[in-house]
């Protein structure tokens, strides 16, 4: 069948997160003229927090023509600290400086909403992509070979069915596709609560300026770690230093209450300022800066490992496949990694076919799933070594660190800022594989 045929199909997304952007924008790219993403909400809604662009990421930003903008209002890293919460001192300095040199990109921090406008507005330049927000799905009637499913107006309208040639379920770690796709397949793969919790705050410079300590943080281009039992604090200055962005992890106190949609909850600054009371002055003075009623907290939430990712006609994208803890910052740059390369194996189908279209999601997978489940535990190992207690665990993890003052590189127990990690994730260019690989796996398919 002639390659205009292919162009031709019906794409369906559901769900514009980071993941259901990249993956319109990735196909919009490779030449397909319908593609249609369905979005629950009534905008793009992306919370005002700081998001690590690694190199990897920013690398297939590059090829869809976004990354421009989004460079420049990031902040480059030139190293990373890992500090003990209660006293400040330096664990160790990683210096990040080769990164660029090895990998073309730097490796960046940005503002989560400039991140995804950049790639929507991308979108929009796209006229093979339609967006249709405040509308849900309810059910998903078919897999394939012509997946359907029923899109729900939230602002009114009657319920009404849509059909296509490829169903893309980008709809987030509460996926409703996933969960009828395993519930038809039989699969018994459950959310799990990891019994972890995360503030996420913005500071802006005028409310640090007044203190050398943290003027010097948010004037700095380094991404600091402040370890401690239990629990964590990461930052970075984002929007050209104008924010000092943090992320905390820590245990979950409110394990029992009923998670929202989105797994958000308002936040108690008393409870947070008790969470971290033996950490050191500064880091207290900083958390104090958080305005009372503006905190708010993040239920942290992976998913079972799944044994598949694609049904028919129909694959899962990003966290409604594999959600990651933040340990590694790679959560929003594995679900652009699923986009690209979705996109990279469509275009390369022999024929428009379901038959062809099962085989290239079937690639798809197999390019993807290893990669993204070796990260998912990584990310889970890393956050179980930056929050040791007393013991002799945390004494080698400690004399590792204090190693690293002597010389540059080797192994970094924060795997984050580990060389060698760092080349199995930012060396490794997905789009590439795929492209070289597809002929291959699709013959096994």
């Amino acid at each position: 069948m002639a390659l205009k045929d292919v162009l031709d199909l019906r794409i369906a997304i559901i769900g514009a997160g980071m993941g259901g952007l990249a993956t319109a924008l990735s196909l919009a790219k490779k030449g397909f003229k319908q593609i249609d993403v369905y979005e629950s909400a009534s905008n793009l809604g992306f919370v005002g927090a700081g998001i690590q662009l690694a190199p990897n990421m920013a690398r297939i930003l590059d090829r869809l023509g976004v990354w421009k903008d989004i460079e420049a209002e990031a902040v480059d890293l030139k190293s990373t600290s890992i500090r003990q919460g209660s006293t400040d001192e330096q664990l160790a300095r990683v210096d990040l400086n080769y990164i660029r040199e090895a990998y073309s990109y730097p490796h960046m921090v940005g503002h989560r909403s400039n991140l995804a406008n950049s790639i929507y507005e991308g979108c929009k330049k796209e006229k093979a992509i339609n967006f249709f927000f405040a509308t849900a799905i309810s059910e998903v009637k078919s897999y394939g070979p012509h997946p359907s499913f029923t899109a729900v107006p939230r602002k009114g309208g009657e319920p009404y069915n849509v059909e296509c040639d490829v169903l893309l379920a980008s709809d987030g770690v509460k996926s409703v596709v996933r969960d009828q796709l395993l519930k038809q397949t039989g699969v018994d793969a459950k959310i799990v609560d990891t019994g972890q919790a995360a503030y996420r705050i913005m500071l802006r410079r005028d409310e640090m300026e007044h203190d050398p300590e943290l003027l010097k943080l948010i004037d700095s281009d380094a991404v600091t770690r402040w370890i401690g039992e239990k629990r964590h604090i990461i930052a970075y200055p984002i929007a050209n230093k104008t924010i000092y962005n943090l992320s905390t992890v820590q245990p979950d106190r409110n394990f029992a209450a009923a998670p929202s949609a989105t797994y958000t909850t308002k936040g108690d600054k008393s409870q947070m300022m008790e969470v971290f009371g033996d950490y050191c002055p500064m880091i207290l003075r900083m958390l104090d800066l958080v305005k009372d009623g503006e905190l708010c907290e993040w239920k942290l939430r992976v998913h079972e490992p799944l044994p598949f990712w694609t049904h028919e006609q129909t694959a899962l994208v990003g966290d409604a496949c594999h959600p990651t803890l933040p340990h590694m910052a790679q959560g929003a740059a594995q679900a652009i990694e699923d986009g690209a390369v979705l996109g990279v194996v469509l275009s390369k189908l022999p024929e428009a076919s379901p038959e062809a279209i099962r085989k290239a999601l079937k690639v798809y997978q197999d390019v993807r799933m290893d990669r993204a489940y070796r990260l998912v535990e990584l990310a889970a190992a890393n956050g179980r070594s930056l929050h040791l207690g007393e013991g002799a665990a945390k004494e080698e993890r400690d004399r590792q660190f204090a190693a690293l003052k002597e010389k540059k590189g080797g192994a970094v127990p924060d795997k984050w800022a580990d060389a060698d990690v760092q080349k199995m994730v930012y060396g490794q260019d997905v789009m590439k594989i795929a492209d070289e690989s597809f002929e291959e796996l699709y013959a096994k398919a």
